[in-house]
């Protein structure tokens, strides 16, 4: 049976490491190396008066996903802004994925909010993760980046 559970900063540690195993895998590669600047970025993401983690734990109470995102007060409706949402790695393709926004969405309705917001990258498996289970892609919609060199 699986579960969904609140987390907050004081469960970083063990956020930090499903975390860290999935985006620093395949398709991310993301660089994680700088323990510090990951400590710090799930500060940011679990430490705020707005910040929103929940976790899925499976039957013997491990946590297999994850969504970091805050509560977001806009004008057309409060939304939860997901920023990272990940199933761990020997779990995906199962299904629990969609189970867990599924989870998600009955969790957040209760608290008036009235859509969810995420950016993905069209390149990866989740941007059709995410168009199957009923998300859309904004059409007016730009994010825009600028590096400083």
């Amino acid at each position: 049976m699986i579960t969904l559970k609140k987390l907050t900063s004081k469960d970083s540690e063990t956020i930090k490491e499903l975390f860290n195993d999935v985006f620093t895998n395949e398709p991310w590669n993301d660089d994680w190396s700088d323990h510090v600047q990951l400590q710090r970025y799930i500060e940011d993401l679990t430490g705020n008066v707005n910040s929103l983690t929940l976790g899925l734990y499976d039957g013997n109470d491990e946590l297999v996903g994850l969504s970091l995102g805050s509560i977001i007060h806009w004008c057309t409706g409060t939304e939860y802004y997901i920023y990272e949402f990940c199933i761990r790695r020997d779990k995906q393709g199962r299904g629990l994925g969609t189970e867990f926004l599924n989870l998600i969405e009955g969790y957040v309705k209760p608290l008036n909010i009235t859509h969810i917001y995420l950016q993905t990258e069209r390149t990866v498996p989740a941007y059709g993760f995410y168009q199957k289970n009923g998300f859309v892609e904004l059409q007016d919609h730009a994010s825009l980046f600028k590096e400083f060199k």
